[in-house]
């Protein structure tokens, strides 16, 4: 019996233990969707963060001379969403979007090693989540300045471009974190060493579901810290 699970575990993608976690944390987080602003809110902001962090792999991608997603270079945030990801993201905070396809033997800049092009690929939808975080709050100082929005003033949209700078900064410090099969881990790979490598392949299920636990049983709590330190300074930086 203790055999048969261990292989069962064993033959878990990332992706299906995220969903099974996402399903099993439905419970606990309900009370949040019975609230209308946290939806109102968090939606389009979650959708913004989507789009342009798959946009911008598909982007570098294309310009790397690798054209498997072209169709995927816009901004059309349905071309981007995978709903069941997008349901996880939105309940506990773990979620995805349609992964970008991409072919290595396409990349046609042959003095950069095919590995580091792949990392320059994942590296590039992080850059684009923290561009729009700082692209974000840019608009909400224009808004404020110009009256168009504040606490008394179109209060919705106010919340609906504070929630997306903080999704954005959220999501590219999270797919940061070099542990598969976050972008970060992507984006070390080659210079770690084939040891390192070949260890984190054999046990990637088993890290990979410890991560997620980790951050659901911490409720994030780490992660809210970093989030709210880049907000701060950015609003230090921009609302000055």
């Amino acid at each position: 019996m203790k055999e048969k699970v261990m292989e069962f575990l064993k033959g878990l993608t990332a992706k299906q233990i995220i969903i099974g976690i996402a399903l099993a944390a439905v419970i606990i987080y309900i009370m949040r969707l019975n609230s209308f602003n946290y939806i109102l809110y968090t939606l389009p902001a979650l959708m913004i963060a989507i789009t342009v962090h798959e946009f911008g792999h598909a982007f570098i991608a294309r310009k790397y001379g690798d054209d498997t997603a072209k169709d995927r270079i816009t901004l059309n945030p349905f071309k981007h969403i995978d709903w069941i990801g997008l349901l996880s993201l939105f309940i506990c905070g773990i979620g995805w979007g349609k992964p970008v396809e991409i072919d290595p033997n396409n990349f046609k800049k042959k003095n950069i090693p095919i590995d580091r092009i792949e990392a320059i690929v994942a590296l590039a939808g992080p850059v684009a989540n923290l561009i729009t975080a700082v692209l974000l709050m840019v608009l909400i100082r224009v808004f404020l300045s110009i009256g168009i929005i504040g606490l008394l003033k179109n209060y919705v949209l106010f919340e609906i471009l504070k929630i997306a700078v903080l999704i954005n900064i959220g999501m590219g410090v999270f797919n940061l974190i070099p542990i598969p099969p976050l972008d970060g881990y992507k984006i070390v790979k080659p210079f770690i060493g084939n040891e390192i490598v070949n260890i984190v392949t054999k046990y990637e299920t088993i890290i990979t579901t410890t991560f997620i636990v980790y951050i659901l049983i911490s409720n994030g709590t780490f992660m809210s810290r970093i989030i709210y330190s880049i907000y701060n300074l950015l609003s230090k930086l921009v609302l000055l």
